[in-house]
C-alpha cells in the first residue's frame, strides 16, 4: 500500500510575511513529519474585505515567494490567490482533497484564530478535511486552549493538534506599524522581502528612506 503524503497549509494574507509565518511553518514540518508545507496566499477573504493602502495580490504574492525560495520543503501555492469571489477554508480543502485524494491535509492555525472557529464558514466540515495544527502566543492560557481544542473535537468530531513552537508573538499589523515609525524590521521580515517592501514603497505611509536605513 502506498504512502499517504502529509500536507501542510499555512494561510494567511500575508501582509507582509514574516519570521513568525516561517517558524510555524517550519515547526510543522518537522514535529508533524510533513512531505512539505504550502504557503497559500488569501486571495479575497471574507473577514478581511477593507484592504485600502495594503499590499495587492501580486505583492502579497511576490513577497511569499521571496520569503520561501531558500527552503526546499516550502511551496507556494496560487490556489486562493486565483480563486473568483470570496474564498473559504472548508472549499479550499474539499477542493485540494477532491484533487489529491491520497494526501492528508496539515492546517496551521494561530490560537487566537481557533478561539473564533466556531464563526468560521462549515466548521464541522474544515475539520473533516484537515487535521489542525495550532500555535500559540504569549498572551493565551494554555489551559484555555486545551478546553477549546476539547471542545472542538467532540463538537465536530475533528483533531487539533498543539504545535510546539516558540512563542513568537509578532503580527503583520505589528510589522506595518513598525514600517510607519521607521523602525528597523531586521530579523523580524527576511531581507528579500525587506528590499522588495522598499524598492515597490508598497506601504504608502512609510518612510522608506528609514527602513533602509535600518536593514544593516
Amino acid at each position: 500500500m502506498e504512502k499517504r503524503k502529509k500536507i501542510g497549509i499555512m494561510g494567511g494574507t500575508f501582509d507582509p510575511i514574516h519570521i513568525g509565518h516561517l517558524i510555524l511553518g517550519e515547526t510543522a514540518y518537522q514535529q508533524f513529519h510533513l512531505d512539505k508545507v504550502l504557503f497559500m496566499p488569501a486571495g479575497n477573504p471574507p473577514h478581511k474585505r477593507d484592504r485600502k493602502d495594503r499590499a495587492d495580490n501580486a505583492q502579497r504574492t511576490e513577497m511569499v515567494r521571496r520569503a520561501i525560495s531558500s527552503n526546499a520543503h516550502f511551496e507556494l501555492s496560487m490556489e486562493e490567490m486565483e480563486k473568483d469571489g470570496l474564498s473559504y477554508t472548508y472549499e479550499t480543502l474539499e477542493h485540494l482533497k477532491q484533487l489529491h485524494p491520497d494526501t492528508d491535509y496539515y492546517f496551521i492555525l494561530g490560537a487566537d484564530s481557533l478561539y473564533d472557529f466556531d464563526k468560521w464558514k462549515e466548521p464541522g466540515r474544515i475539520l473533516k478535511a484537515c487535521t489542525i495544527l495550532v500555535a500559540t502566543r504569549n498572551h493565551t492560557s494554555y489551559e484555555r486552549l486545551e478546553a477549546v481544542m476539547t471542545l472542538l473535537e467532540e463538537k465536530y468530531h475533528g483533531k487539533i493538534e498543539k504545535l510546539d513552537s516558540l512563542n513568537i508573538d509578532i503580527s503583520s499589523r505589528q510589522i506595518r506599524s513598525w514600517i510607519q515609525e521607521g523602525r528597523s524590521l531586521a530579523y523580524y521580515v527576511p531581507e528579500t522581502v525587506i528590499s522588495y517592501i522598499v524598492e515597490n514603497n508598497i506601504y504608502k505611509d512609510c518612510d522608506t528612506d528609514e527602513i533602509r536605513l535600518h536593514q544593516v
